[in-house]
């Protein structure tokens, strides 16, 4: 471990002198990608120079303490060495999670889809109670929330609404979000109080430059019709819906948010690529037989992660068995506490393989 940190820490090293060097100062695009390679380190750097400092304070506390001392200093020394200890200890955890490999999609925007599930009419509430709980989240992280398509419902549900969220780190926060949500509550349309049991689904893309998915104009068939509100409805006069088949795979993307047709198709071609660059990616892992999906997971979209019960006021998180009693604020987007134990127990799990691996 030692010696990783060393070679990053002279990497930090190198990478700075680069930044000030007159010709990289000149030219943006070089010094951009400079930066951004030094900034990645600054943390894990920082963890291994505070480690450094920790031991050599250690052993000069042990060196003093071979040599005679008065027995309140000596009890001093004592403590010293424990609290020192201690700060090795935890540095050391700290410093092999920040050696774990990072996911490259973790600092990308999303595209975040939910669909109303088992349930009729409640479960599309349930998806826009979903919708609004993220939508909430993003707005505390400061984060911007663009529909790019929904499906509403007369009473202000959604059968299906897609989104994007972009921010900093914001898959690296909500990639564990994919999957069932369940809700149990009593209905505002349910006369005799009886709780129901509804279902939405949730599915957490990485956004997908350009570069990383290509499409050929040719293998899309690009149809357009008039857009329908809830009820079926015509919203527009004018053909401005766009309906995107992906000719190779069967994927198929429709847009009629926006009274632009090249707006909805727009949109519609961003959320195709996020779900091609998915499908890539599960390509890839399959094809790794070595490794082994960690147990809290990304993705399993049929894999019922949470259950929110309104009349016990709780949620439960069924992957880690999380449960906490404050679904007010919970589905007020206060995420934090459960978002922050999902990524603990990822963590864990991937240190424990690298120990597996290690020790194999």
């Amino acid at each position: 471990m030692l010696d990783k940190l060393q070679a990053l820490e002279d990497k930090y090293e190198e990478l700075t002198k680069q930044m000030s060097d007159p010709e990289v100062l000149s030219d943006p695009t070089v010094y951009r990608k400079l930066a951004k390679a030094h900034a990645d380190l600054e943390e894990i750097v920082g963890k291994y120079r505070e480690y450094r400092q920790v031991l050599s304070d250690l052993e000069e506390a042990r060196l003093m303490q071979d040599e005679p001392q008065e027995e309140e200093f000596a009890l001093m020394l004592a403590e010293e060495i424990d609290t020192l200890q201690e700060a090795q200890e935890r540095l050391e955890e700290e410093l092999q999670v920040l050696l774990l490999p990072k996911d490259p999609n973790d600092e990308k925007n999303v595209i975040v889809e939910i669909r109303s599930g088992t349930g009729g009419e409640e479960a599309a509430l349930f998806a826009a109670v979903l919708f609004r709980m993220y939508s909430r989240y993003a707005e505390e992280k400061r984060w911007k929330v663009d529909v790019l398509s929904s499906n509403a419902t007369e009473l202000g549900g959604f059968k299906e609404v897609i989104f994007m969220i972009e921010g900093q780190g914001a898959y690296s926060r909500l990639k564990f979000e994919s999957g069932v949500h369940r809700v149990q509550r009593i209905p505002a349309t349910e006369a005799g109080g009886r709780i129901h049991t509804s279902t939405a689904t949730v599915a957490v893309l990485p956004e997908a430059e350009d570069v990383e998915v290509q499409i050929e104009p040719g293998d899309l068939k690009i149809d357009v019709y008039r857009s329908s509100g809830p009820g079926g409805q015509s919203v527009n006069t004018t053909d401005s819906a766009v309906r995107i088949t992906h000719l190779p795979t069967g994927l198929v993307v429709a847009c009629q948010d926006e009274k632009s047709q090249h707006k909805n198709k727009e949109k519609a071609l961003k959320i195709l690529r996020a779900r091609l660059f998915e499908q890539m990616q599960e390509e890839a892992l399959a094809e790794q037989a070595a490794v082994r999906r960690s147990q809290v997971g990304t993705g399993e979209r049929s894999e019922r992660i949470r259950t929110y019960n309104f009349p016990q006021g709780r949620v439960t998180d069924h992957r880690i068995g999380l449960t906490l009693y404050k679904i007010d604020l919970i589905v007020d987007g206060e995420l934090d506490e459960i978002i922050d134990a999902l990524i603990t127990a990822d963590q864990v799990e991937k240190l424990k393989e690298t120990a597996d691996i290690n020790h194999g």
